[in-house]
């Protein structure tokens, strides 16, 4: 009976064990937490108290991996939001604010993350059969530098050793892959590190009558003042609620005191933020959380790779979760995997090399995406910029500018940020010669609300109007 074995029972590890199910006979998912019955926090999460965008891109990754069931009608039948980035959301860029447009496109799927991993989880669990999850802490693998065979897990008798025709490692941040490698005789792996310092702080809001359809609205950080960047964003999530977090790179971090939180917002470059939480009944006290650098293990580029062994998700490349990509690159990894499984037996030589390679080119435009702006902060660790680099960097911020007031440029910067397409679409004629002509649309002096919006902003608002602009209509 062939048998796949996944470590982590994260969003990366049951999209991985989904891949998996219809080419082996069983797959067991492993993980130390026990995980809960439903949408609840659980300590193996970091983040998971933070806002999480599901990106278009990482939709249509579990739309294929799951094909018994639409995963976006499942999400939103749980309570999940689906979110047009085009028509949808309000956000101020370091290059202005973005028009919004009459049509939507680039969905995506907002919730908290303890109510999307259960949802997936429970998706997958239903709709697969032959997969199964245990509670149990991986020690090693076992195997050779040729061939790994199975892990180790310890119990309470002792090391056991379960085996495997395939392992996955998909155990996010804290995995120690680069140990359990050297371990079997492969070393030499690179593993470079980029923190900006970020620091989040998060607290949840009962969505203010009225507000039930107020677009999720976005204070982007800027990385071009050569100051800390400093970011506000209120995601509509499950329960009629509002989360927002707050985003601060080193000397900017946001406090944790509520009245600090506030007026964090109202200090931002626009006070909208702000402005509507002064008004919103806050549920929760601030969450902060520290686990934000940029990490990334090259493993697809070591000088020999055992078959039967693929890193996925944060195991392979953890990113800063500002960018809201890190649970879409897992997605998108699971289904590389998946179409490989397509193509090849899993037991034929290079497959898992394949795969890693193919895993390696899906973290590859998100990693470029995040440190270059993480490494333009002030005080950054581990980052250091190319003259390749600040040519692209030139480049993307013109497209920037452009994408506040034009369709085809945004639709560009959507499809490579939302990660359905790679970097090579901004290169399109269409995109360039967009990006060359500029926005067709003036630019906007106030964020793009319409006018009910507007009364709602307005009505919501208790500062008194310190440093609370009124707001232009679309």
């Amino acid at each position: 009976m062939s048998r796949a074995v996944v470590i982590g029972a994260g969003l990366g590890g049951v999209m991985a064990a989904a891949a998996l199910s219809p080419a082996v006979d069983e797959v067991i998912v492993l993980d130390r937490d026990e995980l809960p019955d439903g949408p609840e926090h659980r300590r193996g999460l970091p983040q998971g108290r933070h806002a999480h965008l599901l990106m278009p891109g990482g939709l249509d990754a579990m739309e294929e991996l799951i094909p018994k069931v639409s995963i976006r009608e499942h999400l939103l039948a749980t309570g999940a939001r689906e979110i047009s980035l085009s028509s949808g959301m309000v956000a101020l860029s370091p290059e202005g604010w973005f028009h919004r447009w009459r049509h939507d496109s680039h969905n995506m799927i907002t919730s908290s993350r303890a109510l999307l991993d259960w949802a997936v989880r429970t998706a997958v669990m239903k709709n697969t059969g032959n997969v199964g999850i245990r509670t149990a802490q991986v020690v090693d693998l076992t195997g050779d530098a040729r061939r790994v065979r199975g892990v180790r897990i310890g119990t309470s008798a002792g090391p056991d050793v379960l085996d495997a025709d395939i392992v996955v490692d998909a155990s996010g941040r804290g995995s120690r892959i680069l140990t359990w490698l050297t371990a079997l005789g492969i070393t030499g792996i690179d593993e470079i590190r980029v923190d900006a310092g970020l620091v989040n702080a998060t607290r949840i809001y009962r969505t203010p009558p009225g507000a039930e359809d107020f677009p999720l609205t976005m204070v982007q950080a800027n990385p071009y003042l050569g100051e800390s960047g400093r970011s506000a964003v209120i995601v509509p999530i499950e329960g009629n609620r509002w989360m927002v977090s707050l985003g601060g790179t080193r000397g900017g971090e946001p406090p944790a005191d509520p009245d600090g939180f506030l007026r964090y917002t109202l200090d931002l470059p626009h006070p909208i933020v702000g402005r509507l939480l002064s008004g919103a009944e806050p549920l929760t006290d601030v969450f902060i959380s520290h686990s934000t650098s940029n990490s990334r293990r090259y493993v697809e580029k070591a000088r020999a790779w055992p078959d039967g062994l693929v890193v996925l998700g944060d195991a392979l490349a953890t990113l800063n979760p500002a960018y809201g990509q890190g649970m879409s690159v897992a997605a998108l990894g699971a289904q590389a995997l998946g179409r490989q499984l397509a193509r090849t037996d899993l037991s034929a030589p290079g497959f898992s090399r394949r795969v890693q390679r193919a895993a390696a080119s899906v973290v590859e435009t998100a990693w470029s995406i995040a440190v270059s702006q993480d490494s333009m902060y002030p005080g950054v660790r581990g980052g250091k910029r190319t003259t390749v680099d600040r040519i692209a960097g030139r480049y993307t911020r013109r497209l920037t500018k452009t994408a506040t007031g034009s369709y085809v440029a945004a639709s560009a910067l959507w499809d490579v940020t939302g990660l359905k397409s790679g970097p090579a679409r901004l290169l399109h004629p269409a995109t360039v010669l967009a990006a060359l002509g500029g926005p067709s649309l003036p630019p906007l002096s106030e964020p793009p609300l319409t006018p009910r919006e507007r009364e709602l902003l307005d009505s919501l608002d208790t500062t008194s109007g310190e440093g609370a602009p009124s707001s232009a209509p679309v």
